[in-house]
């Protein structure tokens, strides 16, 4: 059984979590990559805000939980602009906490989807590699709008 933490943008921080919690349950977008495996929620929530001081602390109370791989929440990557700190809660809690972690959780939604296709937001190799796991075919984003 994996053991996970999912942290959201701060500017969602009222979100219930519908979701992601679905995307778990159905094991699409980022929670694809547990194919069958047995998976547990073990803490959820936001980075505290810019510039996301909750970072320092929150996967500690996770990791104590058990959490072995912390999900950054698709918010982080679809809200406009994306989070300028990705890269470094990318670094800073493998280093920190020996924790893995994962961009997104949801599929990104439809009308995200066409929002930064115009704006060009992940025409970059480096965002294609980010959102690999959060971009699935239309039809799983039109379900997530």
């Amino acid at each position: 059984m994996k053991k996970i933490g999912i942290i959201i943008c701060h500017r969602y921080h009222t979100c219930a979590g519908g979701k992601c919690f679905r995307s778990m349950r159905n094991r699409e977008g980022a929670f694809s990559i547990y194919g069958k495996e047995e998976i547990e929620l073990v803490g959820f929530t936001s980075c505290g805000g810019c510039p996301g001081g909750n970072i320092e602390y929150a996967p500690a109370e996770m990791k104590k939980n058990g959490a072995e791989i912390i999900h950054l929440a698709t918010g982080l990557v679809v809200g406009y602009p994306p989070c300028p700190r990705l890269n470094a809660f990318c670094s800073f809690i493998p280093e920190k906490y020996g924790l893995k972690v994962v961009i997104g959780t949801h599929p990104i939604p439809e009308n995200y989807f066409l929002t930064h296709e115009k704006l060009g937001t992940w025409k970059s190799d480096n965002w294609q590699e980010k959102i690999k796991h959060v971009l699935p075919k239309r039809e799983i984003r039109l379900a997530y709008d």
